[in-house]
């Protein structure tokens, strides 16, 4: 029983000095990575990648579009036409 009891007690005394020793390492790579997220340089990058995003968002929702409808009308069996780059016209053949 004894043997039990020192097993148990080391086991407690271990993972309280493993979490302390845990902590600290997370703190200092948590710090680490915010520091790193708060550089100029990633902020700039951050800033470029935002602004490419709203500046295409359109291009990406007239593009899904026009591809849905394409998938649409193949499953349908019908023949999509796309005038002047607008949206796919759907028309029934035959």
């Amino acid at each position: 029983m004894t043997g039990k009891v020192l097993f148990v007690a080391g086991l407690a005394f271990g993972y309280v000095l493993g979490a302390r020793a845990g902590r600290k390492k997370y703190e200092q790579i948590r710090a680490r990575a915010k520091a790193l997220w708060n550089s100029e340089t990633v902020q700039r990058s951050v800033s470029q990648a935002q602004d490419f995003a709203k500046d295409h968002v359109g291009d990406l929702a007239d593009g899904a579009y026009r591809g849905a409808k394409r998938i649409i009308a193949t499953a349908a069996g019908t023949k999509t036409s796309s005038p002047s780059g607008g949206h796919a016209e759907t028309t029934v053949t035959g």
